[in-house]
């Protein structure tokens, strides 16, 4: 049996994959901010339409960045006349391209700043947000302890981390190595902040799931690897709405990094959450959408 100082690294190491929502290609995390501009995407000149009269703010997921995360839904939202942008939150120390992992309560401080920006360059007097992963469960801290609830209407986490994950028990095993929870905690306190029962989640959550005023939209996938149990992604409260994707088309075999990244059966749930009014049936046919 190998020493528990051998194993630390290797554990951590993989918290650090599996907890991974993709891994950014260099190229996309450094695309020119005026290029994504030119799509109305972070074009801060856009003006919020009759039809769509809050902008879209997109808030990434761990190891995540403002491009890399949103290069499939945030066209898909400009192309449907909605005024979209997207931030970088929890930035380590020299760790370039990979966002989402300092502390979350700070980053929710980043976001609630963004969001101000936002609403001063559109006029608009609430905002959208749509969040994957670490990203749709951040801004639940925002909501409930930064004044959020009053420039939000509506919360759309794709698959969230709201009551943090096991990654399938992995965590668990933990406590069977002295230190390790220490060594997470310093070198990424996002993923620490993630696990079930953390010092964070237990603050989030106590009191209930959701603040009045914003309504609340959760979609999962069971085939999520990563946000484990994939129903502790749901939340409870009034003016909440839990999806699994599988139940509105039973061919979807997106896991945790696909739903966000790229499954238009997903991206057509966000629009009908965005515009209630106006949804409609969400099927295996919203693909062509």
């Amino acid at each position: 049996m190998l020493p528990w100082k051998r194993l630390i690294g290797p554990l951590a190491a993989l918290l650090l994959a599996a907890a991974a929502t993709t891994v950014p290609a260099t190229s996309a995390a450094a695309a020119d901010t005026a290029a994504t501009s030119s799509r109305g995407w972070n074009d801060h000149a856009c003006k919020p339409s009759s039809a769509h009269p809050r902008p879209v703010v997109l808030v990434h997921g761990t190891f995540a960045n403002s491009v890399d995360n949103w290069l499939g839904l945030a066209p898909y939202l400009v192309n449907r006349g909605y005024c979209v942008y997207s931030l970088d939150y929890g930035q380590l120390p020299g760790v370039p391209f990979f966002n989402g992992l300092g502390p979350i309560d700070k980053s929710a401080r980043q976001l609630d700043t963004f969001v101000d920006q936002v609403l001063a360059s559109t006029g608009a007097a609430e905002v959208d947000l749509v969040g994957h992963s670490q990203g749709g469960m951040m801004p639940r801290y925002y909501l409930k302890f930064l004044g959020g609830a009053a420039e939000v209407n509506a919360l759309i986490g794709i698959a969230p981390s709201n009551h943090g994950t096991t990654l399938g028990g992995l965590t668990q095993l933990l406590d069977y190595f002295p230190g390790a929870g220490d060594l997470l905690s310093t070198a990424t306190p996002a993923l620490a902040d993630q696990v079930v029962g953390s010092p964070f989640l237990t603050k989030l959550n106590a009191g209930g799931d959701t603040v009045p005023g914003v309504t609340y939209t959760v979609l999962a996938t069971k085939y999520d690897e990563v946000v484990t149990p994939y129903r502790s992604q749901f939340l409870d409260g009034p003016n909440v709405r839990n999806v699994v994707i599988q139940d509105l088309c039973a061919a979807d075999l997106s896991e945790h990094a696909a739903i966000g990244l790229l499954d238009r059966i997903a991206f057509h749930e966000v629009t009908n959450a965005l515009d209630p009014a106006h949804a409609t049936p969400t099927t295996c046919l919203s693909v062509l959408g």
